[in-house]
């Protein structure tokens, strides 16, 4: 398995570096360092001279990919691309275009993000696996069948509308949670009690449906059948053998997503005003701060990658008929 993980993590690599060219690429496409230097500045009158020291400070005074002034192995180390990419692969994400050092940025900011997503994974992960359990024990019922079309129903709507609906109903009709902001310590919770709600609630159709899926699939193997021939219960069938054989599919979904929580989520957050990682990366767009972008991008990219590591490990540790090459 150390080989596998070792060769996976040589793999990320190339991943991680063509993830960062097309962030450069796109980010540069719609801005020139002239542009972010006017935007960042925010003087009335700004002075070519005002630009020109803007950038040097930051390093946005050399060419992009290609240096033709320099030769050799120079033409593309001594470039914008080059110095910030070996920086990133550094973790050294240094200060935003703000000034701000982006670190401390991330740590302050991961803490609102993981009270967040945290609870919402955990807590919608025991409603959606009891509810898909609870379904397909009523399997062709009308509780069933009733339950389909709810689900349905919540997975067409858009979360945007869940957000909004939330906040006027509990918010500014009940006041019974805040319609935005976030506190320190145990005041917290009144800040993103609603938001865990509203999370749990727009993602209930298609995780409940997509579980149900998963444990009918199951539910007519010869292990079940077997399990039923030495007389247990449908509760013991779907809890001592149903559940952890479906357990991979749901461990990919789960495992995957990790990132989420570390990223934040950006549409709550910026709904919410909660200062996490989501709303951190949406004010950077807004602000053209590259800086926070290019961080942001590549700490996600490489979060993601992390991801899909534990996947393929978690299958080989409940599943120990899986091979890792």
């Amino acid at each position: 398995m150390l080989i596998y993980i070792i060769k996976r993590v040589i793999y990320a690599i190339p991943i991680l570096i063509g993830v960062n060219l097309i962030t450069f690429m796109l980010f540069f496409m719609v801005n020139s360092p002239d542009d972010m230097a006017r935007s960042q500045l925010g003087a009335k009158q700004v002075t070519p001279e005002m630009i020109e020291a803007w950038k040097e400070k930051r390093g946005y005074n050399r060419p992009l990919f290609i240096n033709e002034k320099r030769d050799g192995f120079e033409r593309f180390s001594d470039t914008l691309f080059f110095q910030e990419s070996s920086r990133l692969f550094r973790f050294d994400f240094g200060s935003s275009d703000s000034g701000r050092d982006i670190w401390e940025d991330i740590k302050s900011r991961a803490i609102p993000s993981l009270m967040l997503a945290i609870p919402t994974l955990i807590i919608g992960l025991a409603i959606n696996i009891s509810l898909a359990m609870l379904l397909v024990l009523f399997r062709d019922s009308l509780l069933d069948r009733v339950a389909t079309v709810v689900t349905v129903m919540i997975m067409s709507v858009s979360s945007l509308f869940y957000i909004i609906l939330g906040q006027v109903i509990f918010s500014k009709m009940w006041h019974w949670f805040p319609i935005s902001g976030y506190g320190d310590g145990i005041s917290s919770l009144r800040f993103i009690a609603l938001p865990i709600a509203i999370s749990i609630f727009a993602g209930l159709g298609s995780t409940t449906r997509w579980y149900r899926s998963i444990f009918l699939e199951e539910i007519n193997r010869e292990y079940i059948k077997t399990a039923r021939a030495k007389g247990l219960s449908e509760i013991q069938i779907l809890f001592k053998h149903l559940l952890p054989n479906a357990m991979l599919p749901i461990l990919t979904g789960v495992v995957v997503i990790i990132p989420t929580l570390f990223m934040g989520s950006l549409i709550m957050e910026s709904f919410f005003g909660i200062p996490g990682l989501g709303s951190y990366t949406i004010d950077a767009i807004r602000s053209q701060d590259f800086g926070v972008v290019k961080a942001m991008v590549f700490l996600g990219s490489f979060m993601y990658i992390v991801g899909l590591i534990l996947t393929d490990i978690s299958y080989r540790i409940f599943d120990p008929r899986v091979e890792l090459g």
